[in-house]
């Protein structure tokens, strides 16, 4: 197997706010596994919160490119990697998910099967996908979402952690009125105290907030579920929710962990905490980073085991050079092109390899 590098820089239509910080484009670093006149692709994003510039990722992606050569082909190298023996133990999971995609993106189309079906999928899943406003102006707010419940959104996710609190709760309420039949996701990243969560979260219950992800500051998971224990809306878990044995410890404890694939190292780490949470109580939600197309496929071929959907990286992006996994209408889709079924913005279903 041989591999390849190349890293593009994806801009966003408009800076995207949260409370920790406001971006406006990130790189993307894009792997590339072919072996035996066929190429798998997979993408890896800068992230400052992860400590990810495109100089490691490049570094990282590159080595673990050149120890490809020692497997006979994409199989084997999976199966190393799913029982944890590859690539090395320090390796990012951001870097873990990339090489796992382009291997599974290369295994599905030697076998001619996309990505769901190698998991076990019949049918190829499609789900409604939140679609995240930033911290905003509740009237720039009420505007995108009056716009997206037009296109078909059904599930708006809307960023809170204003310095101050009133500031989100009028953008939910601008939001809320702007599109009354929507389902709202609230996600302050960690921003709050546990004594501001307790007082707020009962008036976001109140405007018909179905779930709020990450309440409070991260690092303390015995306060995040006391707090669940006593919220009046489900609270998920996300940035203390990262690896499989943080999920151990909260299952059964709060109402939902946001899996990102870039957070927990990839598909078959996803499924392993899908598989540890079941029947506990907590349910899965499926979220993203913002990437491309390429960077979002895995993911949704997961979508159907998802209570909530959040794969709307690519969907922010002022032009995603990859295409396949649609939600532009509110609805992301899996299809039944082999491997990851994404391809090039401008190269046609027949010309990929």
């Amino acid at each position: 197997m041989k591999a390849g590098l190349r890293t593009v820089r994806l801009e966003l239509t408009e800076p995207l706010r949260i409370s920790r910080s406001t971006m406006s484009a990130r790189e993307a670093v894009w792997l590339s596994i072919a072996h035996e006149g066929v190429t798998g692709h997979g993408e890896a994003v800068t992230s400052a919160y992860y400590g990810l510039d495109a100089a490691r990722l490049e570094r990282l992606l590159a080595a673990a490119g050149a120890d490809l050569a020692r497997f006979p082909g994409p199989e084997s190298a999976l199966g190393a990697l799913r029982a944890g023996e590859w690539p090395v133990d320090d390796t990012p999971p951001a870097v873990t998910a990339a090489v796992e995609a382009a291997l599974l993106d290369l295994a599905g189309k030697r076998a001619g099967r996309p990505l769901h079906r190698l998991l076990g999928t019949s049918e190829a899943p499609v789900a409604a996908t939140a679609r995240t406003i930033g911290i905003t102006s509740p009237a720039h707010a009420a505007a995108q979402a009056r716009a997206l419940a037009a296109s078909g959104f059904e599930v708006i996710k809307v960023k809170a952690g204003s310095s101050d609190p009133e500031d989100d709760v009028e953008r939910v309420r601008a939001v809320r009125a702007a599109a009354p039949r929507a389902r709202l996701l609230l996600d302050p990243n960690g921003a709050w105290s546990p004594a501001v969560a307790g007082a707020l979260l009962p008036r976001f219950a109140g405007l018909g907030v179905e779930a709020v992800e990450q309440p409070i500051a991260p690092g303390d998971p015995e306060a995040l579920a006391a707090l669940a224990a006593r919220s009046p809306l489900p609270v998920v878990a996300d940035e203390d929710a990262v690896s499989l044995e943080d999920v151990r410890r909260l299952a059964g404890r709060v109402h939902g962990v946001n899996v990102k694939l870039a957070k927990c190292g990839g598909v078959h780490a996803a499924l392993r905490i899908a598989e540890a949470i079941e029947g506990s109580g907590t349910e899965l939600m499926l979220g993203c980073i913002t990437a491309s197309s390429l960077g979002l496929a895995p993911a949704v071929h997961l979508a159907g085991r998802a209570r909530w959907a959040d794969l709307d990286g690519h969907l922010l992006l002022a032009h995603d050079p990859w295409t396949g996994i649609g939600g532009e209408d509110g609805r992301v889709r899996a299809g039944e092109l082999p491997g990851l079924g994404v391809r090039p913005r401008g190269v046609s279903r027949e010309d990929v390899a």
